[in-house]
């Protein structure tokens, strides 16, 4: 050999020294790889969760559907069967080695080199190291063998940073199992429907079969089980382990997780959280208020802290629930319920929907709008007395009325089809009297009334007066049921109004004044009052309760819908039943359908606080009233500072045009002779000396039958007193 060849070899042989010596020095070179707490911290699950005020889980929403999974899970919560069967089929050495098995990376070099045959020698710590790194994930072609030594030489950065247990713990829980199953939590409950700590010998054979190709043929996945327990002898024979699969993998692609709502009541239950961490059985078990989860979570591993009670939900769940299982055969199906505090507004329960009979369970009945029925009344009547309109022992005709309106013909009824004559303000709102509020509203204006109640949060009633008409004092407006709860608060509070809240546990004791104090007052009073709902519910019903409570019902027009809204001294509660497609109930008013679970829920709420009865207020008085001409005995009655009166006769109408109504449009024929074209003008509580004037024109005497002949045009009628002052146009 020549000089020149022997300096290429030397030179040769020492650049492959310095390239080995390099290489080695990069593979045992130290490497910064993420601290165990740190991948833990980062896992975030596929769900968000929604928590009570005390940490307790009430509810779960997906929401990533690019894969499954739920919160990290320790190896104290996973099946000691699942673990072994991982670690014997992935890496049995695992625990004796040092994040590479020599052994088996050389027998692997032998078979791929002399029998051409590949065989694994990835170790569990390096296939962690991929899972955390999928740069080094090793694979077939070019840079297969440079991404199998940069996983190995992670493997060991990890080895010496991380414990045995923290390996093991990372592994299993960022595992990809079966379709779009991601550790070992998800898994275990799409897969066997339990958490991992209740895996048996065979399913977790099964399970870890799946590890070396997850999406493997049932039987495949069986085979490579059985033989594995055959190898080391287990006591589960082939046909467990078969048994076993037939359930786990009865998909041929995983199925999500089980709708938790499809759980039994015996299945459903709560758990308080440990260092703001969510266990993977309390998870599969927790669906109390799934429509408040679905209206508020909207990150994935979110964990929102409402200012729900877990146990106040979970009751008024379960009372609704049985309370609509008995009305079935009378046409039942859906319900909702709405708790608050009055002093903080913080909301303790909201159950959206429940019932087994309901087809149209994902409305939430607490923010669905429905006709109102009676609920409203009391504020239409403490408007009247704020603006000292009436007092509660102000009498009112509950008798036949029939008014013209730019509608047509409007004749109400009462819920009873009977008259009661002369009647109170505190016995026309007790016992929910309809034609004493029409009456009302007559007094205080349509206008007026929509105003008040758009100005207490019912924010859909923005309609002009003329669209609702006389009929908007029986409710027939649609509101939710957290307007009316919310409006209900503000009474109990005398009439101070401030918005409830889900969110934040902090009190809300601010907001405004939306009703006047001493008026709001006599209204929770008459609502309170038992013997003033005796003419219609008796004097034993589901509204009565041992300590002080006010309430009002209400029913929309064809029984379809059941409203029951009350408040004690600590709380407001709000009840509606009916059906969310609108059909109505069978023979269900307010009294028998909301009212029984309203009446249950306060008592339950007040099985260990009291509710005394509130203390009379500045501006409010009580004097022994007589009545002079109505049915009713005397009585201490409340009134409005100076407003008190010992002896009551009927309460004066307030003069205005009856007819025609307001906006009425006239259609001239002239086919028919102008006699018979005559329109009636007609006055209601008119006074001597009032006059009708048409476009400032005098028409007549008030007080007299007045026919005008129409032409074409527009026109203002205007009814004045002897002063030329405009009462009603």
């Amino acid at each position: 050999m020549n000089k020149p060849s022997k300096r290429w070899l030397r030179n040769t042989c020492g650049a492959a020294c310095v390239a080995m010596a390099c290489a080695a020095l990069w593979f045992v070179w130290p490497m910064d790889v993420p601290e165990f707490a740190s991948v833990q911290a980062h896992w975030t699950p596929s769900d968000a969760y929604l928590l009570d005020r005390n940490g307790v889980l009430l509810d779960q929403e997906r929401i990533n559907f690019k894969v499954r999974r739920l919160p990290w899970t320790t190896l104290n919560a996973i099946s000691p069967a699942l673990l072994d069967a991982v670690v014997d089929g992935e890496d049995h050495r695992f625990f004796t080695h040092h994040g590479i098995d020599w052994r088996a990376f050389v027998a692997a070099l032998r078979d791929d080199s002399v029998a051409r045959r590949r065989r694994g020698a990835s170790t569990i710590t390096m296939q962690l190291a991929a899972l955390l790194d999928p740069s080094v994930r090793a694979g077939n072609g070019t840079g297969a063998w440079h991404r199998k030594l940069s996983q190995m030489r992670a493997a060991r950065a990890i080895e010496r940073h991380w414990t045995k247990r923290e390996i093991l713990e990372a592994y299993v829980n960022l595992l990809d199992f079966r379709g779009e199953l991601q550790g070992v939590a998800a898994a275990s409950q799409a897969l066997a429907g339990k958490a991992p700590s209740g895996l048996d010998l065979a399913e977790s054979l099964v399970l870890a079969a799946l590890l070396p190709a997850p999406g493997a043929t049932p039987q495949a996945v069986v085979g490579r089980a059985c033989g594995r327990a055959s190898a080391r002898h287990l006591a589960v024979d082939c046909a467990g382990i078969r048994a076993a699969a037939d359930v786990l993998l009865r998909n041929t692609a995983a199925p999500d997780i089980a709708p938790l709502a499809q759980l039994s009541n015996s299945q459903v239950s709560s758990a308080r959280l440990s260092n703001s961490q969510l266990s993977n059985s309390q998870l599969s078990n927790a669906r109390l208020a799934p429509h408040l989860a679905h209206a508020l979570l909207h990150d994935p591993g979110e964990r929102l802290r409402t200012t729900l009670d877990a146990d106040i939900q979970r009751r008024a769940r379960d009372v609704l629930d049985a309370h609509l299982a008995g009305l079935a055969s009378r046409n039942v199906r859906d319900g909702a319920v709405l708790i608050v505090e009055n002093a903080t507004g913080n909301v303790l329960a909201y159950v959206g929907a429940v019932g087994d009979a309901s087809t149209a369970r994902a409305v939430d009945g607490v923010r669905a709008h429905r006709q109102a029925g009676s609920t409203l009344k009391p504020f239409l009547y403490e408007l009247a007395l704020e603006r000292g309109y009436l007092t509660a022992a102000s009498l009112l005709n509950d008798s036949s009325i029939t008014l013209e309106t730019a509608n047509g013909i409007y004749l109400p009824q009462d819920y009873d089809r009977d008259f009661k004559g002369l009647v109170s303000v505190r016995t026309a709102l007790g016992s929910s009297l309809n034609i004493p509020a029409v009456r009302t509203i007559m007094l205080t204006g349509v206008d007026a009334f929509r105003d008040r109640l758009n100005a207490l949060g019912y924010a859909a009633i923005t309609e002009p007066g003329d669209f609702y008409g006389y009929s908007l004092a029986l409710g027939s407006a649609e509101v939710s049921l957290w307007e009316q709860v919310q409006a209900y608060r503000a009474l109990a509070r005398g009439g101070r109004l401030s918005e409830l809240r889900v969110r934040d546990v902090a009190a809300n004791t601010g907001g405004h004044d939306a009703l006047a104090s001493a008026a709001s007052f006599i209204i929770a009073d008459i609502l309170s009052d038992r013997a003033a709902r005796t003419l219609t519910f008796g004097l034993d019903s589901h509204l009565d309760t041992p300590f002080w409570s006010a309430v009002k019902t209400g029913t929309s027009k064809d029984m379809r819908d059941n409203w029951c809204i009350g408040f004690s001294r600590s709380f407001t509660v709000g009840v509606w039943v009916g059906n969310f497609e609108g059909d109505a109930m069978h023979d269900v008013s307010g009294v028998t359908g909301a009212a029984p679970v309203w009446q249950e829920l306060m008592l339950a709420l007040h099985a260990r606080l009291p509710s005394p009865a509130p203390s009379l207020p500045v501006g409010v008085v009580a004097t022994m009233t007589r009545f002079s001409a109505a049915l009713e005995a005397p009585r201490h009655e409340l009134f409005i500072g100076n407003s008190a009166a010992q002896l009551v006769a009927i309460a004066p109408s307030t003069a205005r045009i009856v007819s025609p109504a307001n906006g009425t449009i006239i259609a001239i024929d002239p086919d028919i002779p102008s006699l018979h074209q005559r329109v009636p003008i007609n006055a209601h509580g008119v006074a001597a000396g009032m006059v009708l004037r048409l476009n400032g024109a005098l028409l007549g005497s008030a007080a007299s039958n007045v026919f005008w002949s129409p032409a074409r045009g527009s026109y203002l009628l205007a009814l004045q007193d002897a002063a030329g002052h405009t009462l009603d146009e």
